[in-house]
């Protein structure tokens, strides 16, 4: 009986360990074009098992804080935000302390100020730089990332009653997670460069436009043409032959369609929240692909 007793109390230990192991981490920013919203068809799509986790489009890595793989490399084109992910990772309690000072000053003279003092370079520490990227995505309109021609971030003050500027928790998750991955910045040809059998690689790069008028930069400055949409898929086929799991988000288009010819389409509706313009908010179809390793 006593035996039994043990036995039930180690197996409940491990159940509470193994839901803490997979409790899913939330996004620390926001980010256009974010999958939160279709996680779950994404999710069903995964492979049931893989060595390393790849996403050189990283952005706010819903999938990747949902996943919580063991083994990961990330990356971004944007400096900024792959800083303000190593800073989280390695230096979380003084982003919390800087993001609790920008909390108590908020308001509008001080958004426009902080937003000047970043276009100026005066914010120079990693850590002040990550956490004046934090607030200005939490306070800025509707979570908007854009840059100029200049590369100096542009948009207004959001109209939030309390926004959500330093969560605490949310960060110290978020660092136990990031810790296991390797953060980079840099091209997504050269990241994913030494994915091999098993692992799996997860695109999310800027959308083919709808229409030849729509196309939106900026997260970065420059854009993503027909070109690199091209090269993407060079190197999706170059993954497949290497035995990659593969999976990759992009929008409706028959050029995309003409891109990914015999690999697995799926369309999907996704509802998007975060546009500059309120008529370009809503559902609206994308693609979820993948090559013939998922499963």
């Amino acid at each position: 009986m006593k035996g039994t007793s043990r036995l039930t109390l180690r197996r409940t230990e491990a159940a509470r360990q193994a839901r803490r192991v997979v409790a899913p981490v939330s996004p620390i920013v926001k980010w256009a074009g974010g999958k939160s919203k279709i996680l779950g068809p994404l999710l069903d799509r995964r492979p049931t098992a893989f060595r390393r986790y790849f996403e050189p489009f990283l952005g706010g890595g819903a999938v990747f804080f949902r996943l919580r793989p063991r083994r990961a490399a990330l990356s971004d084109l944007n400096p900024d935000l792959m800083n303000t992910y190593r800073c989280v990772a390695w230096h979380v309690e003084a982003v919390i302390r800087r993001l609790r000072a920008h909390q108590r000053n908020h308001g509008q003279d001080y958004y426009y100020a902080v937003r000047e003092r970043w276009n100026q370079g005066r914010v120079r520490s990693d850590v002040g730089r990550a956490a004046a990227f934090i607030y200005m995505n939490k306070t800025c309109f509707n979570g908007l990332y854009r840059v100029n021609q200049r590369g100096h971030f542009n948009v207004p003050i959001g109209r939030y009653t309390d926004p959500p500027i330093c969560e605490a928790e949310k960060l110290r998750a978020a660092a136990r997670i990031l810790q296991r991955a390797e953060l980079a910045t840099g091209h997504f040809t050269d990241r994913v460069a030494s994915a091999g059998p098993g692992d799996f690689v997860y695109f999310d790069p800027p959308y083919d436009p709808l229409t030849r008028t729509a196309n939106f930069t900026s997260y970065t400055p420059g854009s993503f043409t027909e070109a690199d949409q091209y090269e993407l898929a060079q190197v999706v086929g170059d993954l497949t032959d290497r035995g990659a799991h593969v999976m990759l988000s992009s929008s409706d288009t028959p050029y995309v369609r003409k891109l990914y010819r015999g690999f697995k389409i799926d369309r999907v509706a996704v509802a998007r929240a975060i546009n500059s313009r309120a008529s370009a908010r809503g559902a609206v179809p994308e693609l979820i692909i993948t090559n013939g390793y998922v499963g």
